[in-house]
């Protein structure tokens, strides 16, 4: 696999953090009136942004979400990710490994970004070269954000592979034309993950990342 780029999502792919922010996400729906536990919010959410997760509960009905929606969430995240969160295992290893030029490309908000890389010490591996899905007008599935970050990488997205481990992530990175990794590694990848993530259109799959460096040719 000859590939000039490696795009990274942050979520459930740096960082073990999809368990931990969907039960908090679950708990503030439960209490908003929509009931919903952390694997509920995974299989309906995971990959999306905020803004995305609020226009699909609204849709659905229900009683209206409060307007710090996204606050309260991003207030809550902090506090847990300071607790508890961690590191993939093996993704240092891995990036040590990987010659190529790397960067982030993730749906949450810029500021969640560094902290969450800051935490498990990864940051020094990608800054500058963070993107959000903030900085351009539709999150993913839309491919707005992986081209964003090949043109901001001066690279073209036929030249870049990119590591994600939800569908809309998957979808997103094969609509900009690039080669997807699909990732099942993380504590929330239950059985089944990787069937999943193949469907949504990942040309592969692996379960450890220590093995990414093999499976990019690195």
């Amino acid at each position: 696999m000859l590939k000039k780029l490696v795009i990274f999502d942050c979520d459930g792919v740096l960082v073990d953090s999809e368990m931990i922010a969907n039960r908090g996400l679950a708990e503030l729906m439960t209490g908003w009136g929509h009931p919903a536990t952390a694997e509920d919010c995974i299989a309906r959410f995971a990959g999306l942004s905020l803004a995305a997760v609020r226009d699909l509960v609204e849709s659905g009905g229900g009683p209206p979400l409060p307007d710090d929606f996204a606050e309260q969430i991003r207030a809550r995240d902090l506090i847990a990710f300071g607790e508890e969160l961690e590191a993939i295992p093996g993704v240092e290893d891995a990036l040590e490994a990987i010659a190529l030029p790397r960067c982030v490309a993730s749906s949450g908000m810029p500021e969640k970004i560094v902290n969450s890389l800051a935490i498990t010490g990864l940051l020094p591996y990608f800054e500058p070269h963070l993107f959000s899905a903030a900085m351009v007008a539709r999150g993913k599935p839309a491919p707005d954000l992986f081209l964003h970050a090949a043109e901001q990488m001066n690279v073209r997205p036929e030249d870049a592979a990119v590591v994600e481990d939800s569908p809309p992530g998957i979808q997103a990175a094969r609509a900009a034309g690039m080669t997807v990794l699909g990732f099942c590694g993380a504590s929330h990848a239950g059985p089944g993950h990787g069937e999943m993530l193949l469907a949504a259109g990942a040309h592969r799959v692996f379960h450890a990342m220590a093995d990414l460096p093999e499976v990019l040719g690195a």
